[in-house]
């Protein structure tokens, strides 16, 4: 099987090519695309960039040049729920925009023609629930918007909206509005990196790096194999 995986930030791009074999890349307009196995299957990884722009225009590239099966997106988010930990995996029943409105006659967070919320993939979320490790991953809403949500008040706002919400990020509405279009299976599946509502989140997110990713992907390695 042929499957894209769409990461944002150089750092999650090197530790997923660590997990690929027989690896060769190539740039095609200003990306660069890994090439490799995992399992039985062949893997197609780009690192788009921040934000929804860069992540649709990936998602259009991978689309056009490697015609995968499934795409994921995955990377780091925000957590949104108190029993959501650091490290924890969220995976995407449902994705949705939290800085989209069209005005009259749509949800917030709806682009006008498409639907209110995406749906994540249901069989990659059922070989997911087969994955066993605790109580780390949780399956719900993650919401997508070109903002870092750094601060309690910008919290408070997206979750008086948003209530469900598990996860915040930066590009998988984007990605999903595009497989939507192009009827490609989808799910993003975010790795626990900060608190948006902690006082010490900037101390939360570098700690991340130094300690939980090479653990916390070993999930997604086990999905793909």
């Amino acid at each position: 099987m042929k499957i894209g995986l769409i990461v944002a930030m150089d750092k999650e791009f090197e530790l997923i090519c660590k997990t690929l074999k027989n690896m060769l890349t190539q740039k095609i307009e200003h990306l660069t695309f890994a090439e490799g196995r995992l399992g039985q299957n062949q893997i197609i990884l780009v690192q788009s960039g921040i934000g929804k722009v860069c992540s649709a225009v990936a998602t259009m590239e991978m689309i056009k040049n490697f015609a995968p099966e499934y795409i994921i997106s995955t990377g780091v988010a925000g957590g949104f729920a108190k029993k959501i930990k650091i490290a924890d995996i969220v995976a995407a029943k449902q994705i949705s925009y939290h800085d989209v409105w069209c005005g009259n006659g749509n949800e917030l967070g709806q682009i006008q023609g498409f639907p209110a919320k995406f749906d994540g993939d249901k069989t990659l979320l059922k070989k997911l629930s087969n994955i066993k490790l605790g109580n780390k991953i949780h399956c719900g809403l993650i919401v997508s918007g070109d903002r870092f949500i750094d601060c309690k008040d910008e919290l408070k706002k997206i979750k008086k909206c948003f209530p469900t919400a598990l996860a915040v990020d930066m590009e998988s509405a984007s990605i999903a509005q595009v497989c939507h279009l192009y009827n490609i299976p989808f799910m993003a599946l975010r790795i626990i990196s900060d608190a948006p509502d902690s006082d010490n989140q900037a101390y939360q997110y570098k700690k991340f790096w130094q300690t939980a990713p090479a653990e916390s992907l070993e999930i997604i390695k086990k999905l793909l194999s």
